[in-house]
């Protein structure tokens, strides 16, 4: 049987200081996996590797780690965050799903509503759409900045966007400097894989629900969002908190390389269990001596 190809994360990073086109990037790749049941088995692994590392991310207490997804409706964000993290302990890890923001986000700086849900020490936050929202829907439907009363002059001109890219790289950088690990997912759907979706869809009446008409309203903006999508990610991708671009027509392909990904990027860390002090030790075994001995 033909050797399965192994998943290198550069493979899909975006370097940074480079000019992305998405259309040279993939939106399916080689098949990771020999079967169903192969699959299975990899992401089974996968994510019991994540669940030990877990542990020891929340003892360490020294970092907190921001998983990014982004994505065109029906990628596979949903999906993906429920079959990578299934098996992580639900009290170390928070998603935070960010719709349209509500009056009172709109009277705050456009960062400040994702700061409020990042993760303390210990924790994975999960952000289900983010901040990203302000260079990616916003650019395409520029009349979405009316309602945030910004001081800009010429709102929707060049030197306004290029303020954003680098109002997120120096809040990713600062959060980098305080412990929190930031990597970004773009799951790279392809236009005839999201009409297939969409379809499914409709014509399932047990998947009714996940479909709406503001999908295909942003549909008919395709190649304006591809190109967003473009110039976001090559403003943003920095050595501190990369971009990775995702093939996600093939789904169970996308979430193994999203936890391979995600296991390598908390592997890198130096955590460790907190030493315990002589000290320590000694009220310990006094503690033991005391339960053995049935005082307490």
């Amino acid at each position: 049987m033909k050797n399965k190809p192994r998943i290198n994360s550069a493979d899909y990073a975006v370097v940074p200081g480079t000019k992305l086109d998405l259309h040279q990037h993939a939106t399916v790749a080689e098949p990771l996996y020999s079967s169903s049941k192969d699959y299975k088995k990899q992401l089974s692994a996968s994510t019991n590797s994540l669940k030990k590392v877990q542990q020891l991310f929340y003892a360490d207490n020294r970092y907190s780690l921001l998983i990014i997804f982004q994505a065109m409706d029906a990628a596979g964000k949903d999906g993906a965050i429920r079959h990578v993290m299934s098996g992580i302990n639900p009290q170390g890890c928070r998603v935070h799903s960010f719709k349209h923001p509500s009056a009172t986000e709109l009277d705050h700086d456009f960062l400040w509503r994702s700061h409020c849900a990042l993760p303390e020490r210990g924790q994975i936050g999960i952000f289900n759409r983010s901040y990203y929202e302000e260079v990616l829907i916003v650019k395409v439907q520029p009349q979405l900045l009316e309602a945030q009363k910004l001081p800009y002059k010429n709102l929707n001109s060049g030197p306004f966007w290029r303020d954003r890219y680098r109002s997120i790289v120096g809040s990713e950088a600062h959060l980098v400097r305080n412990g929190t690990k930031v990597i970004k997912f773009f799951l790279h759907l392809s236009k005839e894989e999201q009409c297939r979706r969409f379809l499914d869809r409709i014509d399932n009446p047990d998947k009714n629900w996940k479909f709406s008409e503001a999908d295909t309203a942003q549909r008919q903006h395709w190649d304006s969002y591809m190109s967003a999508y473009a110039e976001c990610l090559s403003n943003t991708s920095t050595k501190v908190a990369p971009w990775y671009v995702i093939p996600a027509d093939d789904k169970k392909n996308a979430r193994l390389i999203i936890s391979s990904i995600i296991n390598e990027t908390l592997a890198g860390l130096d955590l460790a269990y907190p030493e315990t002090t002589d000290a320590r030790r000694a009220e310990l075994e006094e503690i033991r001596t005391k339960l053995l001995q049935g005082e307490l």
